[in-house]
């Protein structure tokens, strides 16, 4: 006897009665092909990575079992009939593989709380006016004003440039027929006409 694992996913639209019952339906396959059920596993609903027969989400079930090679043919047969089975995959397991993948679980989004520490609270200091020396008016100078210093930027640099090489002009060529012409035989009644 071999060890298979059939995953099988039901259409999310079904209820609880008929999910159940179709999954009972499924599992007496195996005991009734004289194979041995090892694990059932129900996920439940979940949501699908891509579309699949426009449904968004899918009730995700697990066999685990040993049994002959006519049992997955067999469940395959059923799901292909059972049109609210839309998905399904049969893998053949090792020995040592008795264990059924675990689901992720999903928690639900919850409102994300961030702590936030208080900051420590920070006093604004002004700096203090520079202090301008003063000296009594007639001790000052008239002084000019310094002219503002303007930044000059750097020219770009000249890039020669080649002139560009003179067009000529091209007469069109006279169209010639590529046929040759075929010559005709002068018949017998011109030829003697051009004698004359």
């Amino acid at each position: 006897m071999r060890i298979y694992e059939t995953a099988f996913l039901i259409a999310p639209n079904l209820s609880e009665e008929d999910t159940e019952k179709l999954i009972q339906q499924m599992a007496d396959v195996i005991p009734a092909k004289k194979g041995k059920m090892i694990h059932v596993d129900k996920w439940g609903k979940r949501k699908l990575a891509y579309q699949i027969k426009k449904f968004e989400v899918a009730y995700y079930v697990f066999f685990l079992y040993k049994g002959e090679a006519d049992i997955p043919s067999e469940l395959e047969r059923l799901f292909k009939q059972n049109e609210s089975v839309i998905r399904y995959l049969t893998v053949k397991k090792e020995e040592g593989e008795e264990k059924t993948t675990p689901p992720k679980k999903e928690t639900p989004k919850a409102k994300e709380t961030v702590e936030t520490k208080p900051e420590p609270e920070t006093v604004e200091t002004k700096p203090e006016p520079e202090k301008v020396e003063t000296k009594p008016e007639h001790e000052k100078v008239a002084t000019k004003p310094e002219p503002e210093k303007m930044e000059t930027k750097p020219e770009p640099e000249k890039v020669e440039t080649k002139p560009e090489p003179e067009k000529v002009e091209t007469k069109p060529e006279p169209e010639v027929d590529l046929k040759p012409e075929k010559k005709k035989k002068p018949s017998k009644e011109k030829s003697e006409e051009e004698e004359k």
